[in-house]
């Protein structure tokens, strides 16, 4: 009988470096398609890329963003309107989610994983799709008649042509689309709430409403800010809802339009700006990541709780 010793299995260092093989593949994907093509997006900020070679012209491209008749008219009109978008996804889709989730996790409602499901369905439509064809449930000409037909003549408005409306009805098209994303997080993070407090809470005689605002929002506040800061980026990075509704160049008087499109206009395509301007399309690329920055980090300090 031949004397074979078995091998000796490798054992895992809790100590080693093995674990870095894991991370480089991800790694990787990140700086090439993220890291890097941010960094050329700030070095392209200073450059004029209208002509070859590109010609090195320092803060030109910010000092014309911002100071520049069209393209600051442009910039502000755009950035206000962000902010306005930002704010009924704030104010509607953030606490609808959070209502939303503490009616399921209530201990007597029934049929809580259905309406789960009928909150979240909607997220799971493109969004092109979504944007036209609320594009033509809103058009006074394709839905007109039979919102007359059925007594609903209140509803037969060109609400998409209408520059005081436009900007709301995407903004709640947008949110209608998305509300199932903050709901099912709120609807996480309540479910680990202990029951053990929720009870004491119960016992010391406190309502539906003190238990919410004084045992549970306090424990789901950094949900609460990772929400916030997700709903903050995204909104500044809104695009294709407005371009599927309203179209690329913010319609009606640049009333729908957002940083995402007048990047995507001046920058990309050169919509009403011709040849476009990658330059000043990275500046302003740019500037809103300082803003996101501003916002971030403040909310993060804001929603973090003590152990």
């Amino acid at each position: 009988m031949n004397n074979i010793k078995p091998k000796k299995l490798s054992k895992l260092n809790p100590g080693g470096s093995y674990w870095i093989w894991y991370v480089l593949p991800a790694l990787a994907v990140y700086i090439i398609f993220m890291a890097y093509p941010m960094i050329d997006s700030v070095r392209l900020s200073f450059y004029n890329s209208n002509v070859r070679p590109r010609v090195f012209v320092g803060l030109q491209n910010y000092i014309d963003l911002f100071t520049d008749e069209t393209h600051s008219a442009r910039f502000w009109g755009a950035f206000k309107n962000t902010w306005v978008f930002f704010a009924f996804h704030m104010v509607f889709q953030n606490v609808l989610g959070m209502l939303f989730a503490v009616i399921l996790t209530n201990r007597t409602m029934k049929g809580s994983r259905f309406y789960q499901t009928i909150v979240f369905l909607p997220c799971t439509i493109a969004v092109m799709v979504t944007g036209y064809l609320f594009r033509l449930i809103l058009s006074p000409v394709l839905s007109g008649p039979a919102f007359k037909s059925i007594g609903l003549d209140m509803l037969v408005h060109h609400w998409l042509g209408d520059k005081n409306t436009a900007l709301p009805i995407v903004a709640l098209v947008s949110v209608w689309q998305w509300v199932g994303i903050p709901t099912m997080m709120f609807y996480a993070a309540l479910q680990n709430v202990s029951e053990d407090v929720l009870e004491a809470a119960e016992i010391e005689g406190c309502n539906s409403w003190q238990t919410f605002w004084y045992i549970k929002y306090p424990l789901i506040l950094p949900v609460v800010g990772m929400i916030t800061i997700l709903t903050f980026v995204n909104n500044f990075n809104a695009f294709d809802v407005i371009y599927a509704m309203e179209g690329p160049t913010g319609p009606p008087e640049y009333a729908t339009d957002l940083i995402g499109t007048l990047f995507y206009r001046v920058g990309v395509v050169g919509v009403n700006v011709t040849p476009p301007e990658p330059g000043i399309g990275a500046a302003i690329s740019t500037s809103v990541f300082i803003i996101l920055l501003m916002g971030v980090i403040p909310t993060l300090k804001a929603t973090r709780t003590k152990e």
